[in-house]
């Protein structure tokens, strides 16, 4: 029975569950154990299974031993909608997984299948998660640690311009830093990022939300209707400016400081510090909140409150770029 734990570096031991709904990451998760399996051998069978393919009595037949005495990796794909019946077979194989054989269960996780999860993770599975990510902070971790992977240095203002440009999907992510890393020389920095994403980053909902909040009306509401046009959704866009005017408001009310104390008070990265203390300039408390009252109306009129969400964000636009010049006036 394998109760052993399996080491997170050991690639090719019996089972790997790979739990989270992030599909990059559950692809890598893969990617990874095929690679070690074809660098143990290169004749490696691998077959890649949905729910629909692995009935019962399937599993069976494809851990029953070759003439050939090949490797095999097994991947399942969103094991928790397996058939009861057809779990039984893959708990009954946890139990007593066949040597060269490393099967690979994707899980979303939650409570669908949970009988299965904890099965694997009894058995002693290498575990990998593979988390949605649904928070910036969260994608501006990601993009940092790909920099890092691959061996290469970028400013944080580069890493937030990068974020701010693509958005949430990780791939686009991924696939942008290998790109930079690929044909930029030396530290990558913000201007960079801007020379291959500017197109992107001018639609942005962050690039409103920014040229709002310094009271540059006219600019964020050609960002604005430049960001609708390629497709950005409105709720990213009052979510955006949302979090631009609360930075403000934190920031004003906090206590002195240095970027590096005042981060960890407010739990924001050092430069965004610097970046809202200039922003900030022109802004009162009572900015800040006609400011939030207008934004959250705007919200209320894209998610179904209202009939023209388009009209809805234009007039959030001004109000914040309005209020962000309260003190000037």
């Amino acid at each position: 029975m394998a109760t052993r734990k399996t080491s997170p570096d050991d690639l090719l031991g019996p089972v790997t569950l790979a739990v989270g709904q992030e599909d990059l990451l559950l692809d890598r998760a893969v990617q990874e154990v095929v690679a070690a399996a074809r660098a143990a051998d290169a004749d490696t069978d691998v077959r890649d299974l949905t729910p629909d393919q692995l009935q019962p009595g399937a599993l069976a037949e494809l851990t029953s031993p070759s003439l050939f005495a090949e490797r095999k990796v097994l991947v399942v794909r969103n094991a928790q909608d397996l058939s009861a019946d057809t779990i039984k077979d893959v708990k009954a194989y946890l139990d007593d997984p066949i040597e060269d054989i490393s099967l690979v269960l994707l899980h979303a996780g939650g409570a669908k299948g949970k009988g299965l999860l904890d099965a694997a993770r009894k058995a002693g599975a290498r575990e990998v998660a593979c988390p949605k990510t649904t928070k910036p902070a969260e994608r501006l971790t990601f993009v940092r640690q790909e920099f890092r992977t691959l061996g290469r240095s970028a400013t944080p203002e580069a890493c937030q311009a990068l974020v701010d440009s693509i958005g949430s999907d990780l791939r686009e992510l991924a696939s942008a830093v290998s790109q930079l890393t690929s044909d930029v020389d030396g530290t990558i920095d913000e201007a960079v990022v801007g020379r291959y994403y500017t197109g992107r980053a001018e639609a942005s909902s962050f690039n409103v939300a920014d040229r709002a909040v310094e009271g540059r009306a006219a600019e964020a509401l050609e960002a604005l209707r430049w960001s609708l046009s390629t497709g950005v959704a409105p709720v990213l866009i009052t979510s955006a400016l949302a979090q631009g005017v609360r930075a403000i408001g934190k920031l004003s009310s906090a206590r002195g400081g240095r970027p590096a104390d005042l981060a960890r008070e407010l739990g924001m990265p050092p430069w965004k510090i610097d970046r809202v203390r200039q922003q900030m300039r022109g802004w009162t408390p009572d900015g800040v909140s006609l400011a939030l009252r207008a934004i959250a109306e705007a919200d209320a009129g894209v998610k179904g409150g209202g009939d023209d969400p388009e009209y809805a964000l234009e007039k959030a636009v001004v109000a914040v770029a309005r209020a962000a010049r309260m003190r000037r006036a």
